[in-house]
């Protein structure tokens, strides 16, 4: 794989990731600098633009979507495609259809509370490669499940698609990094941790994950943080509850323009996004 790079040569985030936030690198820089020494942690990776921005030397990053981590894992292992991978619809489906079985098997080996846990075995290393077909292949690289675990996102409209063959090039910068998949309440917490956290949008209807991302998440998550004593950064779509939230819990706000979003009713204008920051100089 020729690993792309961005304008300061760090590597791209291998997956298409709706939401993400490589835009907000530059903002966040500025940030992290004086706290570069600290463990970074992330507890909604998702697509990694902003860990692969910061490039820390040690960090946690940890997300609820098990597929996700997984794929993580595998990457940080020397992950080689090897499966059939075409921009064609039947074969898509064909795909679709084997990797939600592979999700259904592994519900099978969980750990007993309805969390899935994908094991070490061929069946992950096929999982995280048809992972990142489905990603590269499907409706404007959206990741979506529904209520039964199942990857349910139609098959897209590019004209043209390029397949990595290997991610080599991510195996030193994951080197020091540890993937996990679990509740962010979860999450072992050092006092010094610099935390940045980019929680699901607050918006009515999530489907990121089974189960989705209540207002009741969103104020856990931002309690949670309020109470850290390290160095805190949280990025939200800036609506009236959640500036009153975080106004309340004590952090300092700034507010930026995001880039246009993903939209499937034609509304794509800008999104107000509100940057909370706490414990930082």
């Amino acid at each position: 794989m020729n690993a792309k790079t961005d304008e300061n040569s760090r590597l791209r985030p291998p997956l298409k990731w709706a939401g993400g936030k490589r835009w907000l690198v530059p903002h966040l820089l500025t940030l992290w600098k004086p706290h570069s020494r600290r463990r970074y942690v992330e507890p909604f990776c998702g697509g990694l633009a902003v860990a692969l921005g910061l490039a820390p030397q040690n960090a946690l990053l940890n997300d609820i979507n098990p597929q996700l981590i997984n794929f993580y894992r595998q990457v940080q292992q020397g992950l080689e495609l090897k499966i059939e991978m075409r921009n064609e619809q039947t074969l898509f489906y064909q795909q679709r259809e084997r990797f939600n079985e592979l999700m259904h098997a592994s519900k099978t080996n969980g750990n007993g509370n309805g969390t899935t846990r994908m094991l070490r075995s061929a069946r992950s290393i096929e999982a995280a490669q048809l992972f990142y077909y489905l990603n590269r292949t499907c409706f404007n690289g959206l990741c979506r499940f529904n209520q039964s675990g199942e990857f349910n996102v139609p098959f897209g409209t590019y004209k043209s698609i390029t397949y990595a063959t290997d991610f080599f090039a991510y195996k030193e910068v994951f080197r020091n990094w540890t993937f996990s998949n679990s509740d962010f309440e979860s999450i072992p917490f050092a006092a010094d941790d610099f935390i940045y956290a980019d929680p699901p949008y607050d918006v009515e209807f999530t489907t990121y994950s089974a189960g989705g991302f209540s207002w009741k998440d969103q104020v856990r998550t931002a309690d949670l943080l309020s109470k850290h004593p390290g160095p805190v950064v949280i990025s939200n779509q800036a609506t009236k509850r959640i500036v009153s939230l975080y106004k309340r819990l004590g952090f300092k706000l700034s507010y930026l323009e995001a880039p246009r979003r993903i939209s499937c009713t034609g509304d794509r204008a800008s999104a107000r996004e509100v940057l909370a920051t706490k414990n930082i100089q």
